[in-house]
């Protein structure tokens, strides 16, 4: 956060800076065309210049300074001291050739791998997991992943050029690199609102590398869900008379959106739907803590910028490419074990969608946990519970430490 603040208070600086200069120049012009410039304005000048040029470069080695000292902080027990085999890393990574970031952190590296696959396209939840899901760190390596386009991995390829397939090769990449650093033969993944639809891409493209899958804000028909929202929205907009919102669907008119507008479109019911959501008693610790989180050690400055650009343009130009998608139609065979963990308020992503899907899927096991006080994030609404449910459903076998 101290980091954020300096940055906003350089940019400032920077910014009156460039003004300065920009009025002097004119003046400079406006002094040659009416005749001899003033020796005085052209002295004020070489300062302002040396003043902008020296604050253009400390700005530059301060953004390279929170770059290259971004990191995951240490795990720490109760007492104040470091578990003897702990891993806490930021690591880079190339996959398939591009540069991506992921966190590892875990009070044992001996432990089962987990990798935690975020929402989106273009989130990252890096920080956001360790906060809200620290207990799973005394049972698993747990790993997350800031997929291209996001976050710290936000320049590991063009936008323009990411694709479904982009994920999915790099995840499987991914995967490979965790089962061989870790000695492990599989590993165990939870993927949030578009992270449980690639979770499920990827098990059911290498199912001998996942021990099993936990979607949570699951994702099944993106068209349909895209629909169901913008209708939700508009009648509870009708409800609320909020007029403005309800100018806004009909100009924007129903999804599917494509083009450049689709993230700004999508976001006028999704926004809404998430405002109805946090003021809904019924769901506990509702809605992020995004200042802590953007705020947070593993992003340096140019990954906070980057936070938002993700979700931004990342997210625009993937998403018009899942609207083909049906898991009830696509994916119906999987032979990993798969559980839902939804929550019982979520009007985000349809859960009526997730239990047809339920129903239709073969899978050596499968169920659909619901969290009664949750909405489309139960992970954080409800984080000791689902703690509690995943180690149900991950390590049956294994005691509770």
């Amino acid at each position: 956060m101290i980091q954020t603040i300096l940055f906003l208070i350089m940019t400032a600086l920077s910014v009156i800076a460039l003004a300065g200069l920009l009025l002097l120049l004119v003046h400079r012009i406006i002094a040659r065309l009416l005749g001899k410039p003033n020796p005085r304005q052209i002295t004020r000048l070489k300062k302002m210049a040396l003043f902008f040029s020296g604050v253009m470069v400390f700005n530059l080695i301060f953004v390279a300074f929170t770059q290259l000292t971004a990191s995951t902080p240490r795990i720490i027990d109760e007492n104040g001291n470091m578990p003897e085999n702990s891993i806490a890393e930021l690591t880079g990574l190339e996959l398939n050739g591009r540069k991506q970031w992921v966190s590892l952190r875990g009070w044992d590296k001996s432990k089962p791998v987990l990798l935690f696959l975020a929402g989106g396209p273009g989130g990252t939840q890096m920080a956001a997991v360790r906060h809200e899901l620290a207990e799973l760190e005394k049972h698993f390596v747990v790993v997350n992943w800031d997929q291209p386009g996001s976050g710290k991995s936000y320049y590991a390829e063009k936008t323009k050029d990411i694709t479904v397939d982009t994920y999915l090769q790099d995840g499987r990449a991914l995967t490979e690199y965790l089962k061989e650093r870790f000695s492990q033969e599989k590993i165990y993944l939870i993927g949030e609102s578009w992270g449980s639809a690639l979770g499920i891409f990827l098990i059911d493209k290498d199912p001998e590398s996942y021990h099993a899958l936990i979607g949570t804000g699951q994702m099944i028909d993106f068209v349909e869900t895209e629909c169901m929202d913008y209708a939700k929205a508009m009648e509870i907009a009708r409800d609320n008379g909020n007029t403005a919102l309800i100018e806004q669907l009909v100009e924007n008119g129903e999804p599917p959106y494509y083009g450049k507008d689709v993230t700004w479109k999508s976001a006028a019911y999704i926004n809404y739907l998430n405002s109805y959501m946090t003021s809904n008693p019924s769901i506990q610790n509702p809605g992020y803590n995004t200042l802590r989180d953007i705020g947070s050690s593993e992003y340096g400055l140019l990954d906070k910028i980057n936070y938002a650009r993700g979700v931004i343009n990342t997210f625009g130009h993937v998403y018009q490419q899942l609207y083909d998608i049906d898991m009830r139609t696509d994916y119906t065979e999987l032979n990993v074990p798969v559980y839902f963990f939804l929550g019982r308020h979520d009007i985000n992503a349809p859960t009526v969608l997730v239990e047809e899907y339920e129903r239709l899927l073969n899978a050596p096991d499968k169920r659909i946990v619901w969290f009664e006080h949750s909405g489309h994030n139960p992970w954080i609404n409800e984080r000791e519970r689902f703690v509690d449910e995943v180690l149900s459903c991950f390590l049956k076998s294994e005691p509770r430490q």
